[in-house]
């Protein structure tokens, strides 16, 4: 016990690496990948801080050779899940009474240790597991999953020194609690520092979680569960079941003790656990909270005085990076008709020269998509438009190749109909399609903008006339969640872009913020009487005259 009240250390950005040829940190990089790569290992559960291994396993496979196994992650069963939630249920006190800097100290650790022994290995689990590029894996699994675990700690001193004003006499607190019960934590395939959040942000707060993983990011979750647990997690606190997600989720989410859902995926599985908890409210001992970021069509729009190379880049970057499987991926663009001829060839050229392959050669700019099904979905698309000659126009790409990994190469549509099921539908893979706008109906473009997509997660405006900047800013106000100014709709950075979006993107809780952390607590309001009345229970107005 320390009796001190002091702040954690202050939290700055992680430095993105370069893994430059010939420098250390690449030679580091390469030795991991080497590693990793060199035969499959066994990817237990870990419950109650325990490895776990069932007769059930799923292969985890290399996207980009998807006859290269990494590893086998054994599937829970419905008891192995029971004893998941009945660990977290088991840690919950002692956890929720831990003081708050004890459970910082823990993320704290953590985010040194990634920092530095673990770097190296969690950036070749990511690259190998879910096909990321060294500069992908580095923004990702490394620099943004340190900046979620420093500033979570910070943000959550913030919150705990929020506290009530004392009249005399008095002494108010508010008690930041952690919510009754057990947090289910849902995490995508595509960011690996989204799969390390989800489970630890609400842990930080004093709850104990019940973490799911996507099938396709066991392998870099395995290696995240031993950096938690080598920075002194104690058992219990998270986790961790692989396995079918409607099955698990099925019995995580009919448990009277569900306090809480922490969720990022696909809007349609958003929407079905939000029915299924509705439809079980009255089996549960609180209301669960619901925090989810879900889909994006997200956009960007062109004024006529765009800057036409700046624009350039950000298509290509904003559309293709990670394979365009961001929720945050620029997905639908819309340029002024006069501008496209020039922007047109800008695009085609840079797109000309994107190189894809296995992401352990570094000079690939893509790697693979997730999976066949992934795959599958994509070639549709692009099927569709293909026999759909009067709506779209190929620019550039087109081709996928699934023979030994899932290849899909960059793809441009230029589209007629603004309102067609390219320019509307969530595809999360390298297709981006442009709309070429009247140049005077820029209000007819923000109109189409706002209305085309039910998300609003994320979006961009490039233009070099301020009124235009201030006109979509206020007409596209509610069509995102983050907006951009000048820049690609992607890559926002924990502590300077908190992320989330509405409307069919979710529940816009904004992670790596305050808002989020507030989600896992529920404050109890404690009054203290120093004075407390005594002798006589009359008020002073009751007295005769």
């Amino acid at each position: 016990m320390i009796d001190a009240i002091h702040p954690l250390p202050v939290p700055t950005n992680e430095p993105v690496r370069s893994y430059a040829p010939r420098s250390s940190e690449r030679a580091e990089l390469e030795r991991a990948l080497d590693q990793l790569g060199a035969e499959a290992i066994d990817l237990p559960m870990v419950i109650d801080g325990a490895k776990t291994h069932t007769n059930s396993t799923f292969a985890v496979r290399a996207p980009h050779e998807h006859r290269q196994i990494l590893g086998h992650a054994h599937a829970a069963s419905s008891e192995d899940v029971s004893r998941a939630i009945d660990a977290a249920k088991r840690a919950h006190k002692g956890w929720s009474q831990t003081p708050w800097q004890a459970r910082a100290a823990v993320f704290l650790r953590a985010a040194e240790l990634l920092a530095t022994k673990y770097r190296a290995t969690i950036n070749a689990a990511t690259m190998l597991g879910q096909s990321k590029t060294a500069h992908q894996a580095e923004i990702d699994s490394a620099c943004e999953l340190i900046d979620f675990l420093r500033f979570n700690a910070h943000y959550a001193t913030k919150l705990y020194a929020e506290q009530p004003i004392s009249a005399a006499g008095q002494w108010n607190l508010l008690d930041h609690r952690p919510l009754e019960g057990f947090v289910y934590a849902i995490t995508p395939f595509n960011f690996t520092a989204i799969a390390g959040n989800l489970p630890t942000a609400p842990a930080l707060m004093g709850n104990t979680v019940l973490w799911k993983p996507a099938e396709t990011q066991a392998f870099s979750a395995h290696f995240l569960m031993q950096l938690f647990l080598e920075a002194g997690l104690p058992p219990g606190v998270i986790n961790l079941v692989y396995g079918d997600g409607a099955a698990i989720g099925a019995q995580a989410l009919a448990h009277p003790d569900l306090a809480g859902v922490h969720f990022t995926g696909s809007t349609a599985v958003f929407n079905r656990i939000w029915n299924t908890i509705g439809t079980n409210i009255d089996r549960y001992r609180t209301y669960p909270r619901i925090v989810g970021e879900t889909g994006g069509k997200d956009f960007i729009l062109a004024h006529p005085s765009a800057d036409l190379d700046a624009l350039a880049v950000a298509i290509v970057r904003g559309g293709f990076e990670f394979q365009g499987q961001k929720c945050s991926a620029a997905s639908r663009v819309y340029v002024p008709a006069s501008r496209w001829p020039a922007l047109r060839e800008r695009v085609k050229d840079m797109m000309s020269e994107i190189t894809i392959g296995d992401v352990r050669d570094f000079s690939n700019f893509m790697g693979a998509v997730i999976d066949a099904r992934a795959c599958a979905k994509h070639k549709s698309y692009i099927e569709y438009a293909t026999a759909h000659p009067g709506e779209y126009e190929l620019v550039h790409g087109g081709t996928v190749d699934d023979s030994h990994g899932y290849f899909v190469h960059p793809t441009l549509f230029q589209t007629s109909n603004p309102k067609g099921k390219l320019m509307s539908e969530e595809i999360f893979g390298p297709i981006v399609t442009l709309y070429a706008y009247p140049d005077d109906d820029w209000a007819g473009a923000l109109e189409l903008v706002d209305s085309t997509s039910p998300y609003a997660l994320t979006g961009a405006v490039f233009a070099n006339d301020r009124r235009a900047v201030e006109q979509a800013s206020s007409a596209l106000r509610f069509a995102a969640g983050n907006f951009y100014v000048n820049d690609k709709p992607t890559g926002a950075v924990v502590g300077q872009q908190p992320f989330g979006g509405s409307r069919g993107s979710g529940t816009n809780d904004k992670a790596g913020s305050g808002l989020n952390l507030l989600r896992w607590v529920s404050p109890r309001a404690i009054k203290e009487n120093l004075a407390p009345p005594t002798g006589d229970f009359r008020y002073p107005f009751m007295a005769k005259p």
